[in-house]
């Protein structure tokens, strides 16, 4: 996927000494989740995201010439075992998500993964727990199948009142003379 790269981030990465973070954004019902790689907040896009530091980690990120959907594994470790019960409560799937890339002693970022959360599983050891998050690209929904009708009923569900579809069961027996003399 191409994406304009800000000029102040490429001259950024230009410099002998680059510091590079990632920082993720989980939109939740409650409350959005914001974490990046390094420690203490940064304002990034005019939002607040809290350092993770190395507990957080990200995976599977990687750039294709084709429209195939990739998925993006998140992993948070070090979770207090009272946060796990928020996190099987929250509903999540189907939820946006955002993984973006920056230099730390810069504004400028690049969105590098967007999608929806996908598949939480949570690794209990007694005192701490280790959340993995899959989140799927945009695309995956262009693989699934559309199941759309073309009945009266079905186009009720999505238009209430309109009567497009209203004569196609009628039509569905019906002879069409076209281009001769009915017999």
């Amino acid at each position: 996927m191409s994406r304009t790269i800000p000029a102040a981030l490429l001259t950024a990465l230009g410099q002998r000494t680059v510091r590079l973070f990632y920082a993720v954004e989980l939109i939740f019902d409650s409350a959005p989740l914001r974490l990046w790689t390094g420690y203490g907040t940064k304002t990034i896009d005019g939002q607040t995201f809290t350092g993770a530091g190395s507990l957080l980690q990200i995976g599977g990120l990687e750039e294709v010439a084709d429209l195939s959907a990739r998925a993006a594994d998140l992993t948070l470790s070090g979770v207090p075992s009272g946060l796990v019960a928020t996190a099987l409560a929250e509903p999540y799937q189907g939820r946006p998500c955002r993984i973006l890339f920056g230099v730390t002693n810069v504004s400028a970022f690049v969105e590098v993964f967007g999608g929806q959360m996908d598949t939480m599983t949570i690794v209990d050891s007694g005192e701490l727990c280790e959340i993995r998050l899959t989140v799927e690209s945009r695309l995956v929904t262009l693989e699934r199948p559309r199941i759309r009708r073309y009945t009266h009923e079905s186009q009720q569900s999505r238009h209430p009142g309109d009567s497009f579809f209203s004569f196609v069961t009628d039509l569905q027996d019906k002879e069409v003379v076209w281009g001769r003399k009915k017999a």
